[in-house]
């Protein structure tokens, strides 16, 4: 099997002067060690499993590992390489058979998304199987373009959506990015905005470089985060990028950020040194222990690593010698280098995570032979198999490897998506540290995938969530209004709008309050509207109820004094049966104006209105019968007549009675077919319910208040006609002014009824009750009782007849 690891990063190369051959291209530079333990874990891990007898018993597997050093072009050629079986770095393939249509049937690595792409683009044509460790871009889950692509390491579409919920989860809407400009930055910022967007989060910038590009575009990028006011800045970058933006930035130090890191380099040792980064947060593959692999790291003499050039190397660039002269210029190792002092990241196994994906794609890929051409006790060592049946396998390969960990492969190749979260915090000494706060597993249900177990450093050591948002959040009662030409994230907050309310924090819209309640002052809740009607504590309500009482209380006082002179000549000149029967009826009247005040009912809605008709109907027929005794008594007296048998004491009892049952009969069809109900009047005010009684019908109600005005109207008519009539016991022209304030009375009530607001509707109805009954009462019998009481001299039959001068009233 293969290996692909970037061991150096950068690759040598000489321009093409096209007079001889090119020279091939070769990696040089520094040495990353980090990449070096990743292929020294692999060369462990199949030392391991050629000393197991139940995985591949009785077979051998041998390894070739290449440099890549960060470059396309390195890795095209290490693909082909693959293909056809030429020049090796470091490799144990004495037992190896190179007969098959490939040298390399299946291979580990690579750890770059843009060399994996460039890689399984070539070894796809081939059907060779590559089990990435660290590959994490999610265009690599496509299988029509990548069919032989596997990783033990989750795709970046699950760190993506992990990075954009702890972003939600703290409460920080806006924020900067940057990337590398590489298919891993690309790709892995495009998915993680993506996922922003969807979580209502702005990104004020998103900044792109890469390290081969000119300086002053890190420049540009560094000065645009300097300049910045979001406070949270998501990087999505490989540690080569980041390394130079952070020396930068510490030229300048922008004001204190709160980093959050993809899985590139957010459990770098190498960056704990920048202070600055303090408090950083991100998503980082699990620790574990793989027993056996410090020992092995670390059982390395000058001998052995004289067997191979990359580990010569190492040896050299980490004691600053030469094994046997290898070197010119340099000393000469003298043997007393101990490789368990030093401590870089080869010998650094505190935390092995990244190299954890490469044990476990080691061992994919002896399962996945395993499945190929052993069975259950024994293998064939003389199968043949292609790299094809080599990649269906890996699709069911689902097993635990020594150190605890489950393997198996969805349908695009990926692994169950499992983060920790990590953060930088300050130790005792003062230094940085990564510390566990958290954990991402997306085999968890929808919403719960995110969990937190400590509490977390902010930036700059601070306990407190930072704050980064465009716009402060919107309290309940406004809404959000987006700024013009801003992102969603930039509002302004407006207040609801009548009627309207928001109980929710940073509230998109308002909300109607129901038609029976209406927001408070702070609009952030609905309240029961009041409920207004003309109560019996309300002021208004005492004083026309004493009103009320105090007419009728006149009424029968009246109806007293009547009785009492009942045999006297202007009592009994005045039809004294009519009389009495107007005062029963004012004193109704009076009363029956109690009917509208208090919470309307059922009963007293239907009751105010006839009993209001009716005994108006009552009270205006016994005016009309006495004014129509004048006209007939007068036309009684010449010669001839007999008007006076026609409309004796009888007819008029039948008149009032006829009079009378016409309006019973219009209130009866009203209360029949549509009877006056309380109904909540939501309509006349927003902020208040008015409880009043419906008219039901409205024709009902005007034909109630039609015939009493045509009834009025007739009477008045009658009264103006026998106002000149002779002799003092004529009442006309007293009826004429009564109906005359009568009509006043009412055809002012009707705009009035119509135009009064909520409860003053009711007090104008019995305002117009009480102002025509008094209308009435003071214009009828007001001089009577006054001739009664005041002037018994004129209460005789001679001074009623005229023969007596009679003063002026």
């Amino acid at each position: 099997m293969g290996g692909n690891f970037a061991i150096h990063y950068y690759m040598r190369s000489e321009q093409n002067t096209y007079t001889r051959p090119p020279l091939q291209p070769q990696c040089s530079g520094s040495m990353n060690f980090r990449e070096l333990r990743f292929a020294r874990a692999m060369e462990f891990t199949i030392h391991e499993i050629n000393n197991r007898t139940d995985l591949l018993p009785g077979i051998t597997l041998g390894y070739q590992i290449h440099d890549t050093c960060f470059e396309v072009l390195m890795a095209v050629k290490v693909a082909f390489q693959y293909a056809n079986g030429m020049e090796l770095f470091f490799n144990d393939t004495d037992s190896c058979s190179k007969s098959g249509a490939a040298a390399v049937p299946t291979l580990a690595g690579e750890t770059s998304s843009t060399l994996s792409i460039s890689m399984s683009r070539v070894l796809g044509l081939f059907g060779i199987p590559q089990v990435s460790h660290y590959a994490t871009c999610a265009c690599l889950s496509d299988k029509r373009q990548y069919p032989t692509f596997f990783r033990t390491v989750p795709g970046d579409q699950n760190q993506a959506a992990a990075l954009a919920k702890i972003v939600k989860h703290f409460g920080w809407t806006w924020i900067g990015a940057v990337r590398s400009d590489s298919d891993y930055g690309n790709n892995g910022m495009a998915l993680f905005l993506k996922a922003a967007q969807e979580e209502g989060i702005c990104v004020e910038y998103s900044e792109v470089f890469y390290r081969t590009q000119p300086r002053s575009r890190l420049e540009r990028v560094a000065n645009v985060i300097r300049r910045s006011t979001a406070r949270v800045i998501v990087a999505f970058v490989h540690e080569g990028e980041l390394r130079l933006l952070l020396e930068e930035l510490t030229r300048q130090p922008p004001p204190p950020l709160q980093w959050i890191g993809s899985d590139a380099w957010i459990m770098d040792p190498s960056f704990l040194r920048f202070n600055m980064c303090a408090g950083a947060i991100g998503f980082g593959i699990p620790p574990s222990v793989i027993p056996g692999l410090r020992e092995f790291l670390l059982d390395l003499s000058p001998a052995q690593a004289l067997k191979s050039p990359l580990l010569t190397e190492f040896w050299e660039s980490s004691f600053s010698c030469s094994l046997k002269g290898s070197s010119e210029g340099a000393r000469e190792c003298d043997g007393s280098e101990d490789i368990r002092a030093l401590q870089n990241s080869y010998t650094d196994t505190s935390q092995l995570r990244i190299t954890n994906m490469v044990y476990k794609a080691t061992y994919a890929i002896a399962h996945a032979i395993h499945g190929v051409i052993c069975n259950d006790t024994q293998c064939d060592k003389s199968a043949k198999f292609t790299p094809w049946q080599i990649r269906d396998q890996l699709k069911r390969v689902n097993f635990t490897t020594k150190n605890g960990f489950q393997v198996s492969f969805d349908s695009s190749g990926d692994p169950v998506a499992v983060y920790e979260l990590i953060n930088w915090q300050f130790k005792k000494d003062g230094g940085l540290d990564f510390v566990t706060v958290g954990q991402y597993d997306a085999s968890r249900p929808r919403g719960q995938e995110l969990s937190m177990n400590r509490a977390i450093s902010w930036m700059g050591g601070q306990k407190e969530v930072p704050r980064s948002v465009c716009s402060e959040s919107c309290p309940p009662g406004t809404r959000k209004a987006v700024q013009k030409g801003k992102p969603i994230c930039c509002y302004d907050c407006i207040p609801c709008a009548e009627g309207e309310i928001s109980n929710k924090t940073d509230s998109l819209n308002c909300i109607h309050c129901p038609p029976e309640f209406w927001p408070n002052t702070q609009r952030d809740s609905c309240l029961p509207k009041p409920v207004e009607f003309l109560s019996w504590d309300d002021t208004l309500s005492i004083i026309l109820t004493a009103f009320s009482i105090t007419g009728a209380f006149i009424a029968v006082c009246v109806t007293a004094v009547f009785y009492k002179h009942r045999a006297s000549p202007i009592v009994r000149a005045n039809n004294s049966e009519l009389s009495f029967l107007l005062l029963f009826s004012l004193a109704l009247c009076f009363l029956c104006s109690l009917t509208f005040i208090g919470q309307p009912s059922e009963w007293s809605c239907m009751l105010r209105h006839t009993a209001f008709g009716i005994t108006f109907v009552l009270c205006i027929s016994c005016v009309l019968g006495k004014t129509m005794v004048v006209l007939m008594a007068f036309r009684a007296t010449l010669p001839g007549s007999n008007t006076m048998k026609w409309f004796g004491p009888p007819q008029q009892r039948l008149s009032v009675l006829a009079f009378t049952l016409i309006q019973v009969l219009i209130c009866v069809l009203w209360l029949t077919i549509s009877p006056p109900l309380p109904f909540k009047n939501l309509q006349q005010y927003k902020e208040r319910i008015i409880l009043e009684c419906g008219l039901g019908s409205a024709i009902g109600f005007w034909a109630v208040l039609g015939y009493i005005g045509f009834l009025a109207l007739l009477c008045f008519i009658l009264a103006f006609l026998a106002r000149k009539l002779p002799d003092n016991f004529n009442e006309a022209k007293f009826i004429t002014f009564s109906m005359l304030i009568f009509c006043a009375v009412w055809v002012t009530f009707i705009p009035a009824y119509v135009s009064s607001p909520g409860k003053f509707t009711v007090a104008v109805e019995i305002f117009a009750i009480l102002a025509s009954s008094f209308g009435l009462f003071i214009c009828i019998f007001a001089p009577k009782c006054f001739i009664i009481l005041f002037r018994p001299e004129q209460n005789t039959k001679k001074h009623l007849m005229g023969k007596v001068p009679s003063k002026a009233l």
